[in-house]
Parts: structure tokens; C-alpha cells; sequence
């Protein structure tokens, strides 16, 4: 174990939960792959960091606090084998971890397991509701009670649907190994959906719960960062990362000063973060000259059309509208079609729009899929309105209204609905 430093005010619990935050997922994934029990894993580790806790404020930091933590939950998991009597089962693993103690701890020598973990909590073993709380709560180290705070779910509901999830690892033999180059780009696509369900999640919600949202959105952004130094190759990473920064430029655009929800087209671009809005031009500069493309690639020049606002003082709706085309050629989303048929607007009579989203709901299987859609909903309202359709307006917009969780766009379109009855 390291040697400590002087005792210091400074190795309280916000430092050890800034560790935690950054530390956990590292950790237990060397762990969990050593001992390929997932949960055991995860308890040793919280009694490592319960240890330390009780020992840092009055011992002070040790010279490595990953390697203190890590010689203490390793020796907590061989405690917990031992008492079990299961070093035969387990007896390659536990004996490498043994092994292992006698050794320096070196995290630049110990390959980064996190990738394991990541393709672990989007397995197709796992519930693909269930893969983005799985992976806050693995690689960042969150609550079950925080997590459901995030996506709107009951703690106890929360709780056990992690429990199980980390079951199905368990029992289905799920292996927490890193996958090879054919396996990482066949399981990419789940990856990448999980984090950016995870990034959606802090967006489409204004309010505070356990965890920030715009902390959470912050840990989506640093999942994908990691993700690109773990897969440099794959350009998808980064056309996702590109899509994040260019939605995250317009964070303090989004609301007014009252805060007010405001629309992308309404927003002052001046309020843009250049900075991110530059760097999402690189990363995307970057994924392109992969000549790979994909869904979050084409997502990221869509939003990048939309910040030439900030040159040329419009969108460039025309390359939006392209783009459209092509991303509902790649998914055949309905969602993406309904965002085609609002930007079709700005480039053709609102009655083509219209009719081009009411094509959507053509089918009973569609329509009844997207009756309690919101931004379908509202998306109706707006085209109406464009076409002065005020009965069918008023009808979208109070459906619309009715299915909205977020306080500031549900203020937004209720001022819509005023506009129409005045």
C-alpha cells in the first residue's frame, strides 16, 4: 500500500468524490474482470472507498489514492473468497489476484478494462432500458436513487431492475473481457446509444433530482471522450461527441432570462459557445475523413448547418434538409421524419410539410405509436399554424401541452396556444 502523505483538510469527501467519480469505472473494471463477479466487485469497491473515507481526512492522501483503493478492495475481494470457500471455482482468478498484491500497482502497465464494461451493460442479454442507468451506475459510480431521479423512475423500481440486470452478467456468463476489433464495432451502435440516451436524459429535463443534469450531461460527453482513446478508429465516436458539443453550445441560449423556453431558430446565436461549437467542428472535420459515415455523423452536420447562423444569419436549411433525407435512408425513424417535415418548412409551402407529416401517421401501427409523442404533437401544432389551420392548431397544441413534462416548454407552447385564441 502506498505511503501517505501529511494528514490534510483537503482529503475530505468532496475529494474523495471527485476520485469516485473519475476512479470507478477504472476500478472496477480491473476488478470485475479479475474476479468476473461484477457485484463482488462493486462491494469490495464501496467498502474500499468507505475505508477511505474513515482513514484519508485524519491520515492524509495517500501518493496514489487509486492504488490504495484498488490494494484494498483486491484484498476484500480475496477475503470474500476465502469465506466462501470458492478459490477452487474461482481459483485461476483469485490466484492472479493474489499473485498480483505482491506486485506495484501501475495503472499505465494494466490495460483499461472500461471497454469491457461498457460492451457489458449494452450486451443484447441486456434490456435496452435498462443499459444506460447500468452503465452510469458501473462506470461513474452513481446511485440507484440518484440514477432514477435522472430518468424519472421510482428508487426502489430503479434499484431492482439494476440488480437484475447485473444478474443476467452474472448468469447468462456475460464476459467482462475487452472485445476484439469485429465484436467493438458490432456492438458500437448500443454503446454509443446508451450514452447519448444518457445525454437526452439531462437535456430534455430542466429540473434539478439527485444528480444535475448538466453534470449528467457532462458525464456523457467524458463517456464518449474516453470511448474515442479506447477506439480511435471508429468514427462514430466522434461524429457523437460532435453532435453533444454542438447541442451543448446552445445550452445558455436555450432559455431567456425569465427562463422561458426558447426555439433553436428564435435563439440569439451570439450566445453560442464558440468554443465548443469549434471543437464539434473538428471532431466532426475528424470523423469524416474516416469516409465511414453514420447516423450520429450526419446528426452532428445537421446541428452544424444550423451554427452557420452565427456567419451567414440563417441556417443553411437546404443542407439540413438534404441531410434529413439521408439520416431517415440510414434509420427509417419516425422521429426523424417528423424533424424533416419541420425543416421542409422553411424550404417549401407549409402545406407540403404538413402533408409530408401527416404521411407519417398514415399507418394505425405509427399513429398509435406516436399518440402520446409529444414533439409530434408539436411539431402538428406549428405546421398547422404556418397553414392557418387554427381548429386542428389549437387541437395539436393541447395535446401537446397535456404530454409535456419539462415546465419551460410547456410555458412556450401554451403562449403558442394564446397566439392562435387571440
Amino acid at each position: 500500500m502506498q505511503t501517505p502523505s501529511e494528514p490534510s483538510e483537503n482529503a475530505g469527501p468532496q475529494l474523495i468524490t471527485s476520485l469516485v467519480r473519475r476512479s470507478y469505472g477504472r476500478l472496477l473494471a480491473m476488478l470485475s474482470v479479475r474476479s468476473g463477479d461484477l457485484a463482488s466487485a462493486e462491494d469490495a469497491l464501496a467498502s474500499a472507498f468507505e475505508a477511505a473515507l474513515k482513514t484519508w481526512p485524519t491520515q492524509g492522501l495517500p501518493t496514489n489514492p487509486e492504488a490504495w483503493l484498488f490494494t484494498v478492495a483486491r484484498r476484500q475481494l480475496i477475503d470474500q473468497a476465502r469465506s466462501l470457500q470458492i478459490q477452487k471455482r474461482h481459483q485461476e482468478e483469485f490466484s492472479y489476484l493474489i499473485d498480483e498484491a505482491a506486485t506495484e500497482f501501475d495503472p499505465l502497465a494494466i490495460p483499461d478494462q472500461r471497454l469491457a464494461l461498457m460492451f457489458a451493460c449494452t450486451h443484447p442479454a441486456i434490456d435496452r432500458s435498462i443499459r444506460a442507468p447500468l452503465m452510469l451506475q458501473t462506470l461513474l459510480g452513481f446511485d440507484a436513487a440518484s440514477i432514477a431521479s435522472a430518468f424519472l423512475v421510482a428508487p426502489s423500481n430503479m434499484a431492482q431492475r439494476l440488480v437484475r440486470a447485473k444478474h443476467k452478467i452474472r448468469v447468462a456468463g456475460i464476459r467482462l473481457t475487452i472485445p476484439d476489433q469485429s465484436a467493438i464495432s458490432d456492438g458500437l451502435d448500443a454503446v454509443l446509444d446508451a450514452i447519448y440516451s444518457i445525454y437526452t436524459t439531462a437535456w430534455s429535463q430542466t429540473g434539478d433530482g439527485d444528480i444535475q443534469h448538466g453534470s449528467l450531461a457532462d458525464e456523457a460527453l467524458w463517456l464518449t471522450q474516453l470511448l474515442s482513446q479506447l477506439v480511435p478508429q471508429e468514427p462514430e465516436v466522434f461524429g457523437l461527441l460532435a453532435l453533444m458539443l454542438y447541442t451543448e453550445s446552445r445550452r445558455t441560449a436555450r432559455h431567456d432570462k425569465q427562463g422561458n423556453y426558447v426555439p433553436l431558430q428564435e435563439q440569439d446565436c451570439q450566445q453560442w459557445d464558440r468554443k465548443k461549437i469549434n471543437q464539434a467542428e473538428q471532431y466532426l472535420h475528424h470523423a469524416s475523413s474516416m469516409q465511414k459515415r453514420g447516423r450520429f455523423q450526419i446528426e452532428a452536420a445537421i446541428q452544424s448547418a444550423h451554427a452557420v447562423r452565427r456567419h451567414l444569419g440563417k441556417a443553411d436549411w437546404h443542407a439540413i434538409n438534404k441531410l434529413y433525407v439521408q439520416l431517415y435512408q440510414l434509420t427509417a425513424s419516425p422521429v426523424v421524419a417528423i424533424n424533416h417535415a419541420v425543416a421542409l418548412a422553411e424550404v417549401a409551402a407549409p402545406q407540403i410539410a404538413l402533408a409530408q407529416l401527416e404521411q407519417i401517421v398514415s399507418t394505425k401501427e405509427l399513429k398509435d405509436r406516436l399518440n402520446n409523442y409529444q414533439p409530434y404533437w408539436a411539431a402538428s401544432a406549428h405546421l398547422h399554424q404556418l397553414c392557418g389551420n387554427t381548429k386542428a392548431a389549437t387541437h395539436a397544441y393541447t395535446q401537446a401541452i397535456g404530454l409535456c413534462t419539462d415546465q419551460a416548454t410547456r410555458g412556450f407552447l401554451l403562449g403558442r396556444l394564446k397566439q392562435i385564441k387571440a
